[in-house]
């Protein structure tokens, strides 16, 4: 059994990392910058950056945050949002990321996952496919950061994905994310199934049992973790690395919108809370514990 990644999700809107749930209702918790740097000081094995607004304005906006951080994070980079071209690709790449995620653009032009594959290699190319449970057994596809339906088949675009070059697929189940309650493990199996390339689970984990649910049962070869890292190292007071200085990863002058209480205070009252937070390297303790090998602590 390969070493199973744990992988830190950081959705950003402006300067900010931010979480919601269902991808709505975002409020801010910190600078994504420290947030990236402290992630990777306490030993993510990788880093997923989602620029939340990119698609919706037709844009990614992280090359100036992409090339600050490769500076001083050196474990694998992907981002996320409003990639639509090659050159999109290339710029994302030379600006220090080592993966790209596309999904609205792949959605809209097939031949995209295809070119940038023969251009970079399939090793570069991560489909990200958003899913939300229709029937029994089927998923469709959104796009637009879980804003737009499609009426695709999800179990059906992950395969032809894969066929068109996609290295990987990253799973975010929209019923699941940010809610704390588990991922959407038949979901997961069912494509782990279907496809020949590694599958990066995502939405959902509250508590440290499903992440190794979805790694037992829904055969994911990696998982992105965003709320119950975020509610661990954004505790009042708390204070830790950053780039530059030392400093506290919660309310202050960068934050232009909602705050840490918002978020564990029941969502405002829409959810309870079901996040136990947990560091990364407690995560990866309790998984060793169980028999899932996870990589170097």
């Amino acid at each position: 059994m390969k070493p199973v990644r744990i992988i830190s999700r950081i959705d950003i809107k402006g300067p900010n990392l931010v979480k919601g749930i269902q991808f709505d209702g975002n409020r801010a918790l910190g600078k994504a910058e420290d947030f990236a740097y402290l992630y990777y000081k306490e030993g993510s094995d990788e880093l997923i950056f989602y620029d939340t607004v990119a698609s919706l304005y037709q844009r990614n906006n992280l090359l100036e945050f992409v090339t600050a951080v490769s500076r001083h994070i050196f474990v694998p980079l992907t981002v996320a949002g409003g990639i639509r071209t090659i050159d999109d690709v290339q710029h994302i790449l030379r600006a220090g990321a080592d993966k790209v995620a596309i999904n609205t653009a792949a959605i809209h032009n097939k031949n995209l996952i295809a070119e940038a594959a023969k251009a970079f290699g399939s090793q570069c190319i991560v489909v990200g496919i958003e899913a939300k449970h229709r029937d029994e057994g089927w998923w469709e596809a959104w796009v637009d950061y879980g804003r737009e339906p499609t009426g695709i088949n999800v179990i059906e675009w992950a395969k032809e994905a894969v066929d068109l070059g996609a290295g990987e697929i990253l799973l975010t189940s929209i019923d699941f994310e940010g809610t704390g309650h588990g991922f959407d493990i038949e979901l997961t199996a069912r494509i782990a199934r279907e496809v020949s390339v590694p599958v990066i689970a995502s939405g959902g984990a509250g508590i440290k049992e499903h992440v190794e649910n979805v790694i037992q049962h829904g055969r994911a070869d990696a998982v992105a973790v965003a709320g119950m890292f975020h509610y661990y190292y954004a505790q009042p007071l708390t204070r830790r690395y950053s780039a530059s200085d030392e400093i506290g990863l919660r309310m202050g002058r960068q934050i232009d919108e909602g705050n840490v209480d918002f978020l564990n205070l029941r969502y405002g009252g829409l959810f309870e809370k079901r996040f136990k937070a947990i560091s990364i390297t407690g995560l990866k303790g309790y998984l060793n514990s169980r028999g899932i090998r996870c990589r170097d602590l």
